[in-house]
């Protein structure tokens, strides 16, 4: 299996809070790459769109939940 599939399949399987804990962790180390970026310290610039993108991943299943559990009107 691979590495994406396991990191969809745990996303999928926390809790609302759990996710939006999840969300700011990514954004967090996001934000510290961009700065060794910016410092020239950063030696893997592939990490920042990996980063990116786990974090639209994880507000994706986030809103998914979200609306799941919003009562249809």
């Amino acid at each position: 299996m691979s590495k994406i599939t396991e990191s969809r399949k745990a996303l999928r399987t926390k809790d609302v809070a759990g996710l939006q804990t999840e969300v700011k962790d990514l954004q967090k180390a996001h934000f510290g790459l961009r700065m060794q970026k910016a410092t020239q310290q950063l030696n893997n610039n592939a990490s920042l769109r990996a980063t990116r993108r786990d974090i639209a991943r994880a507000k994706t299943v986030l809103a998914q939940k979200q609306s799941a559990e919003q009562p249809a009107k």
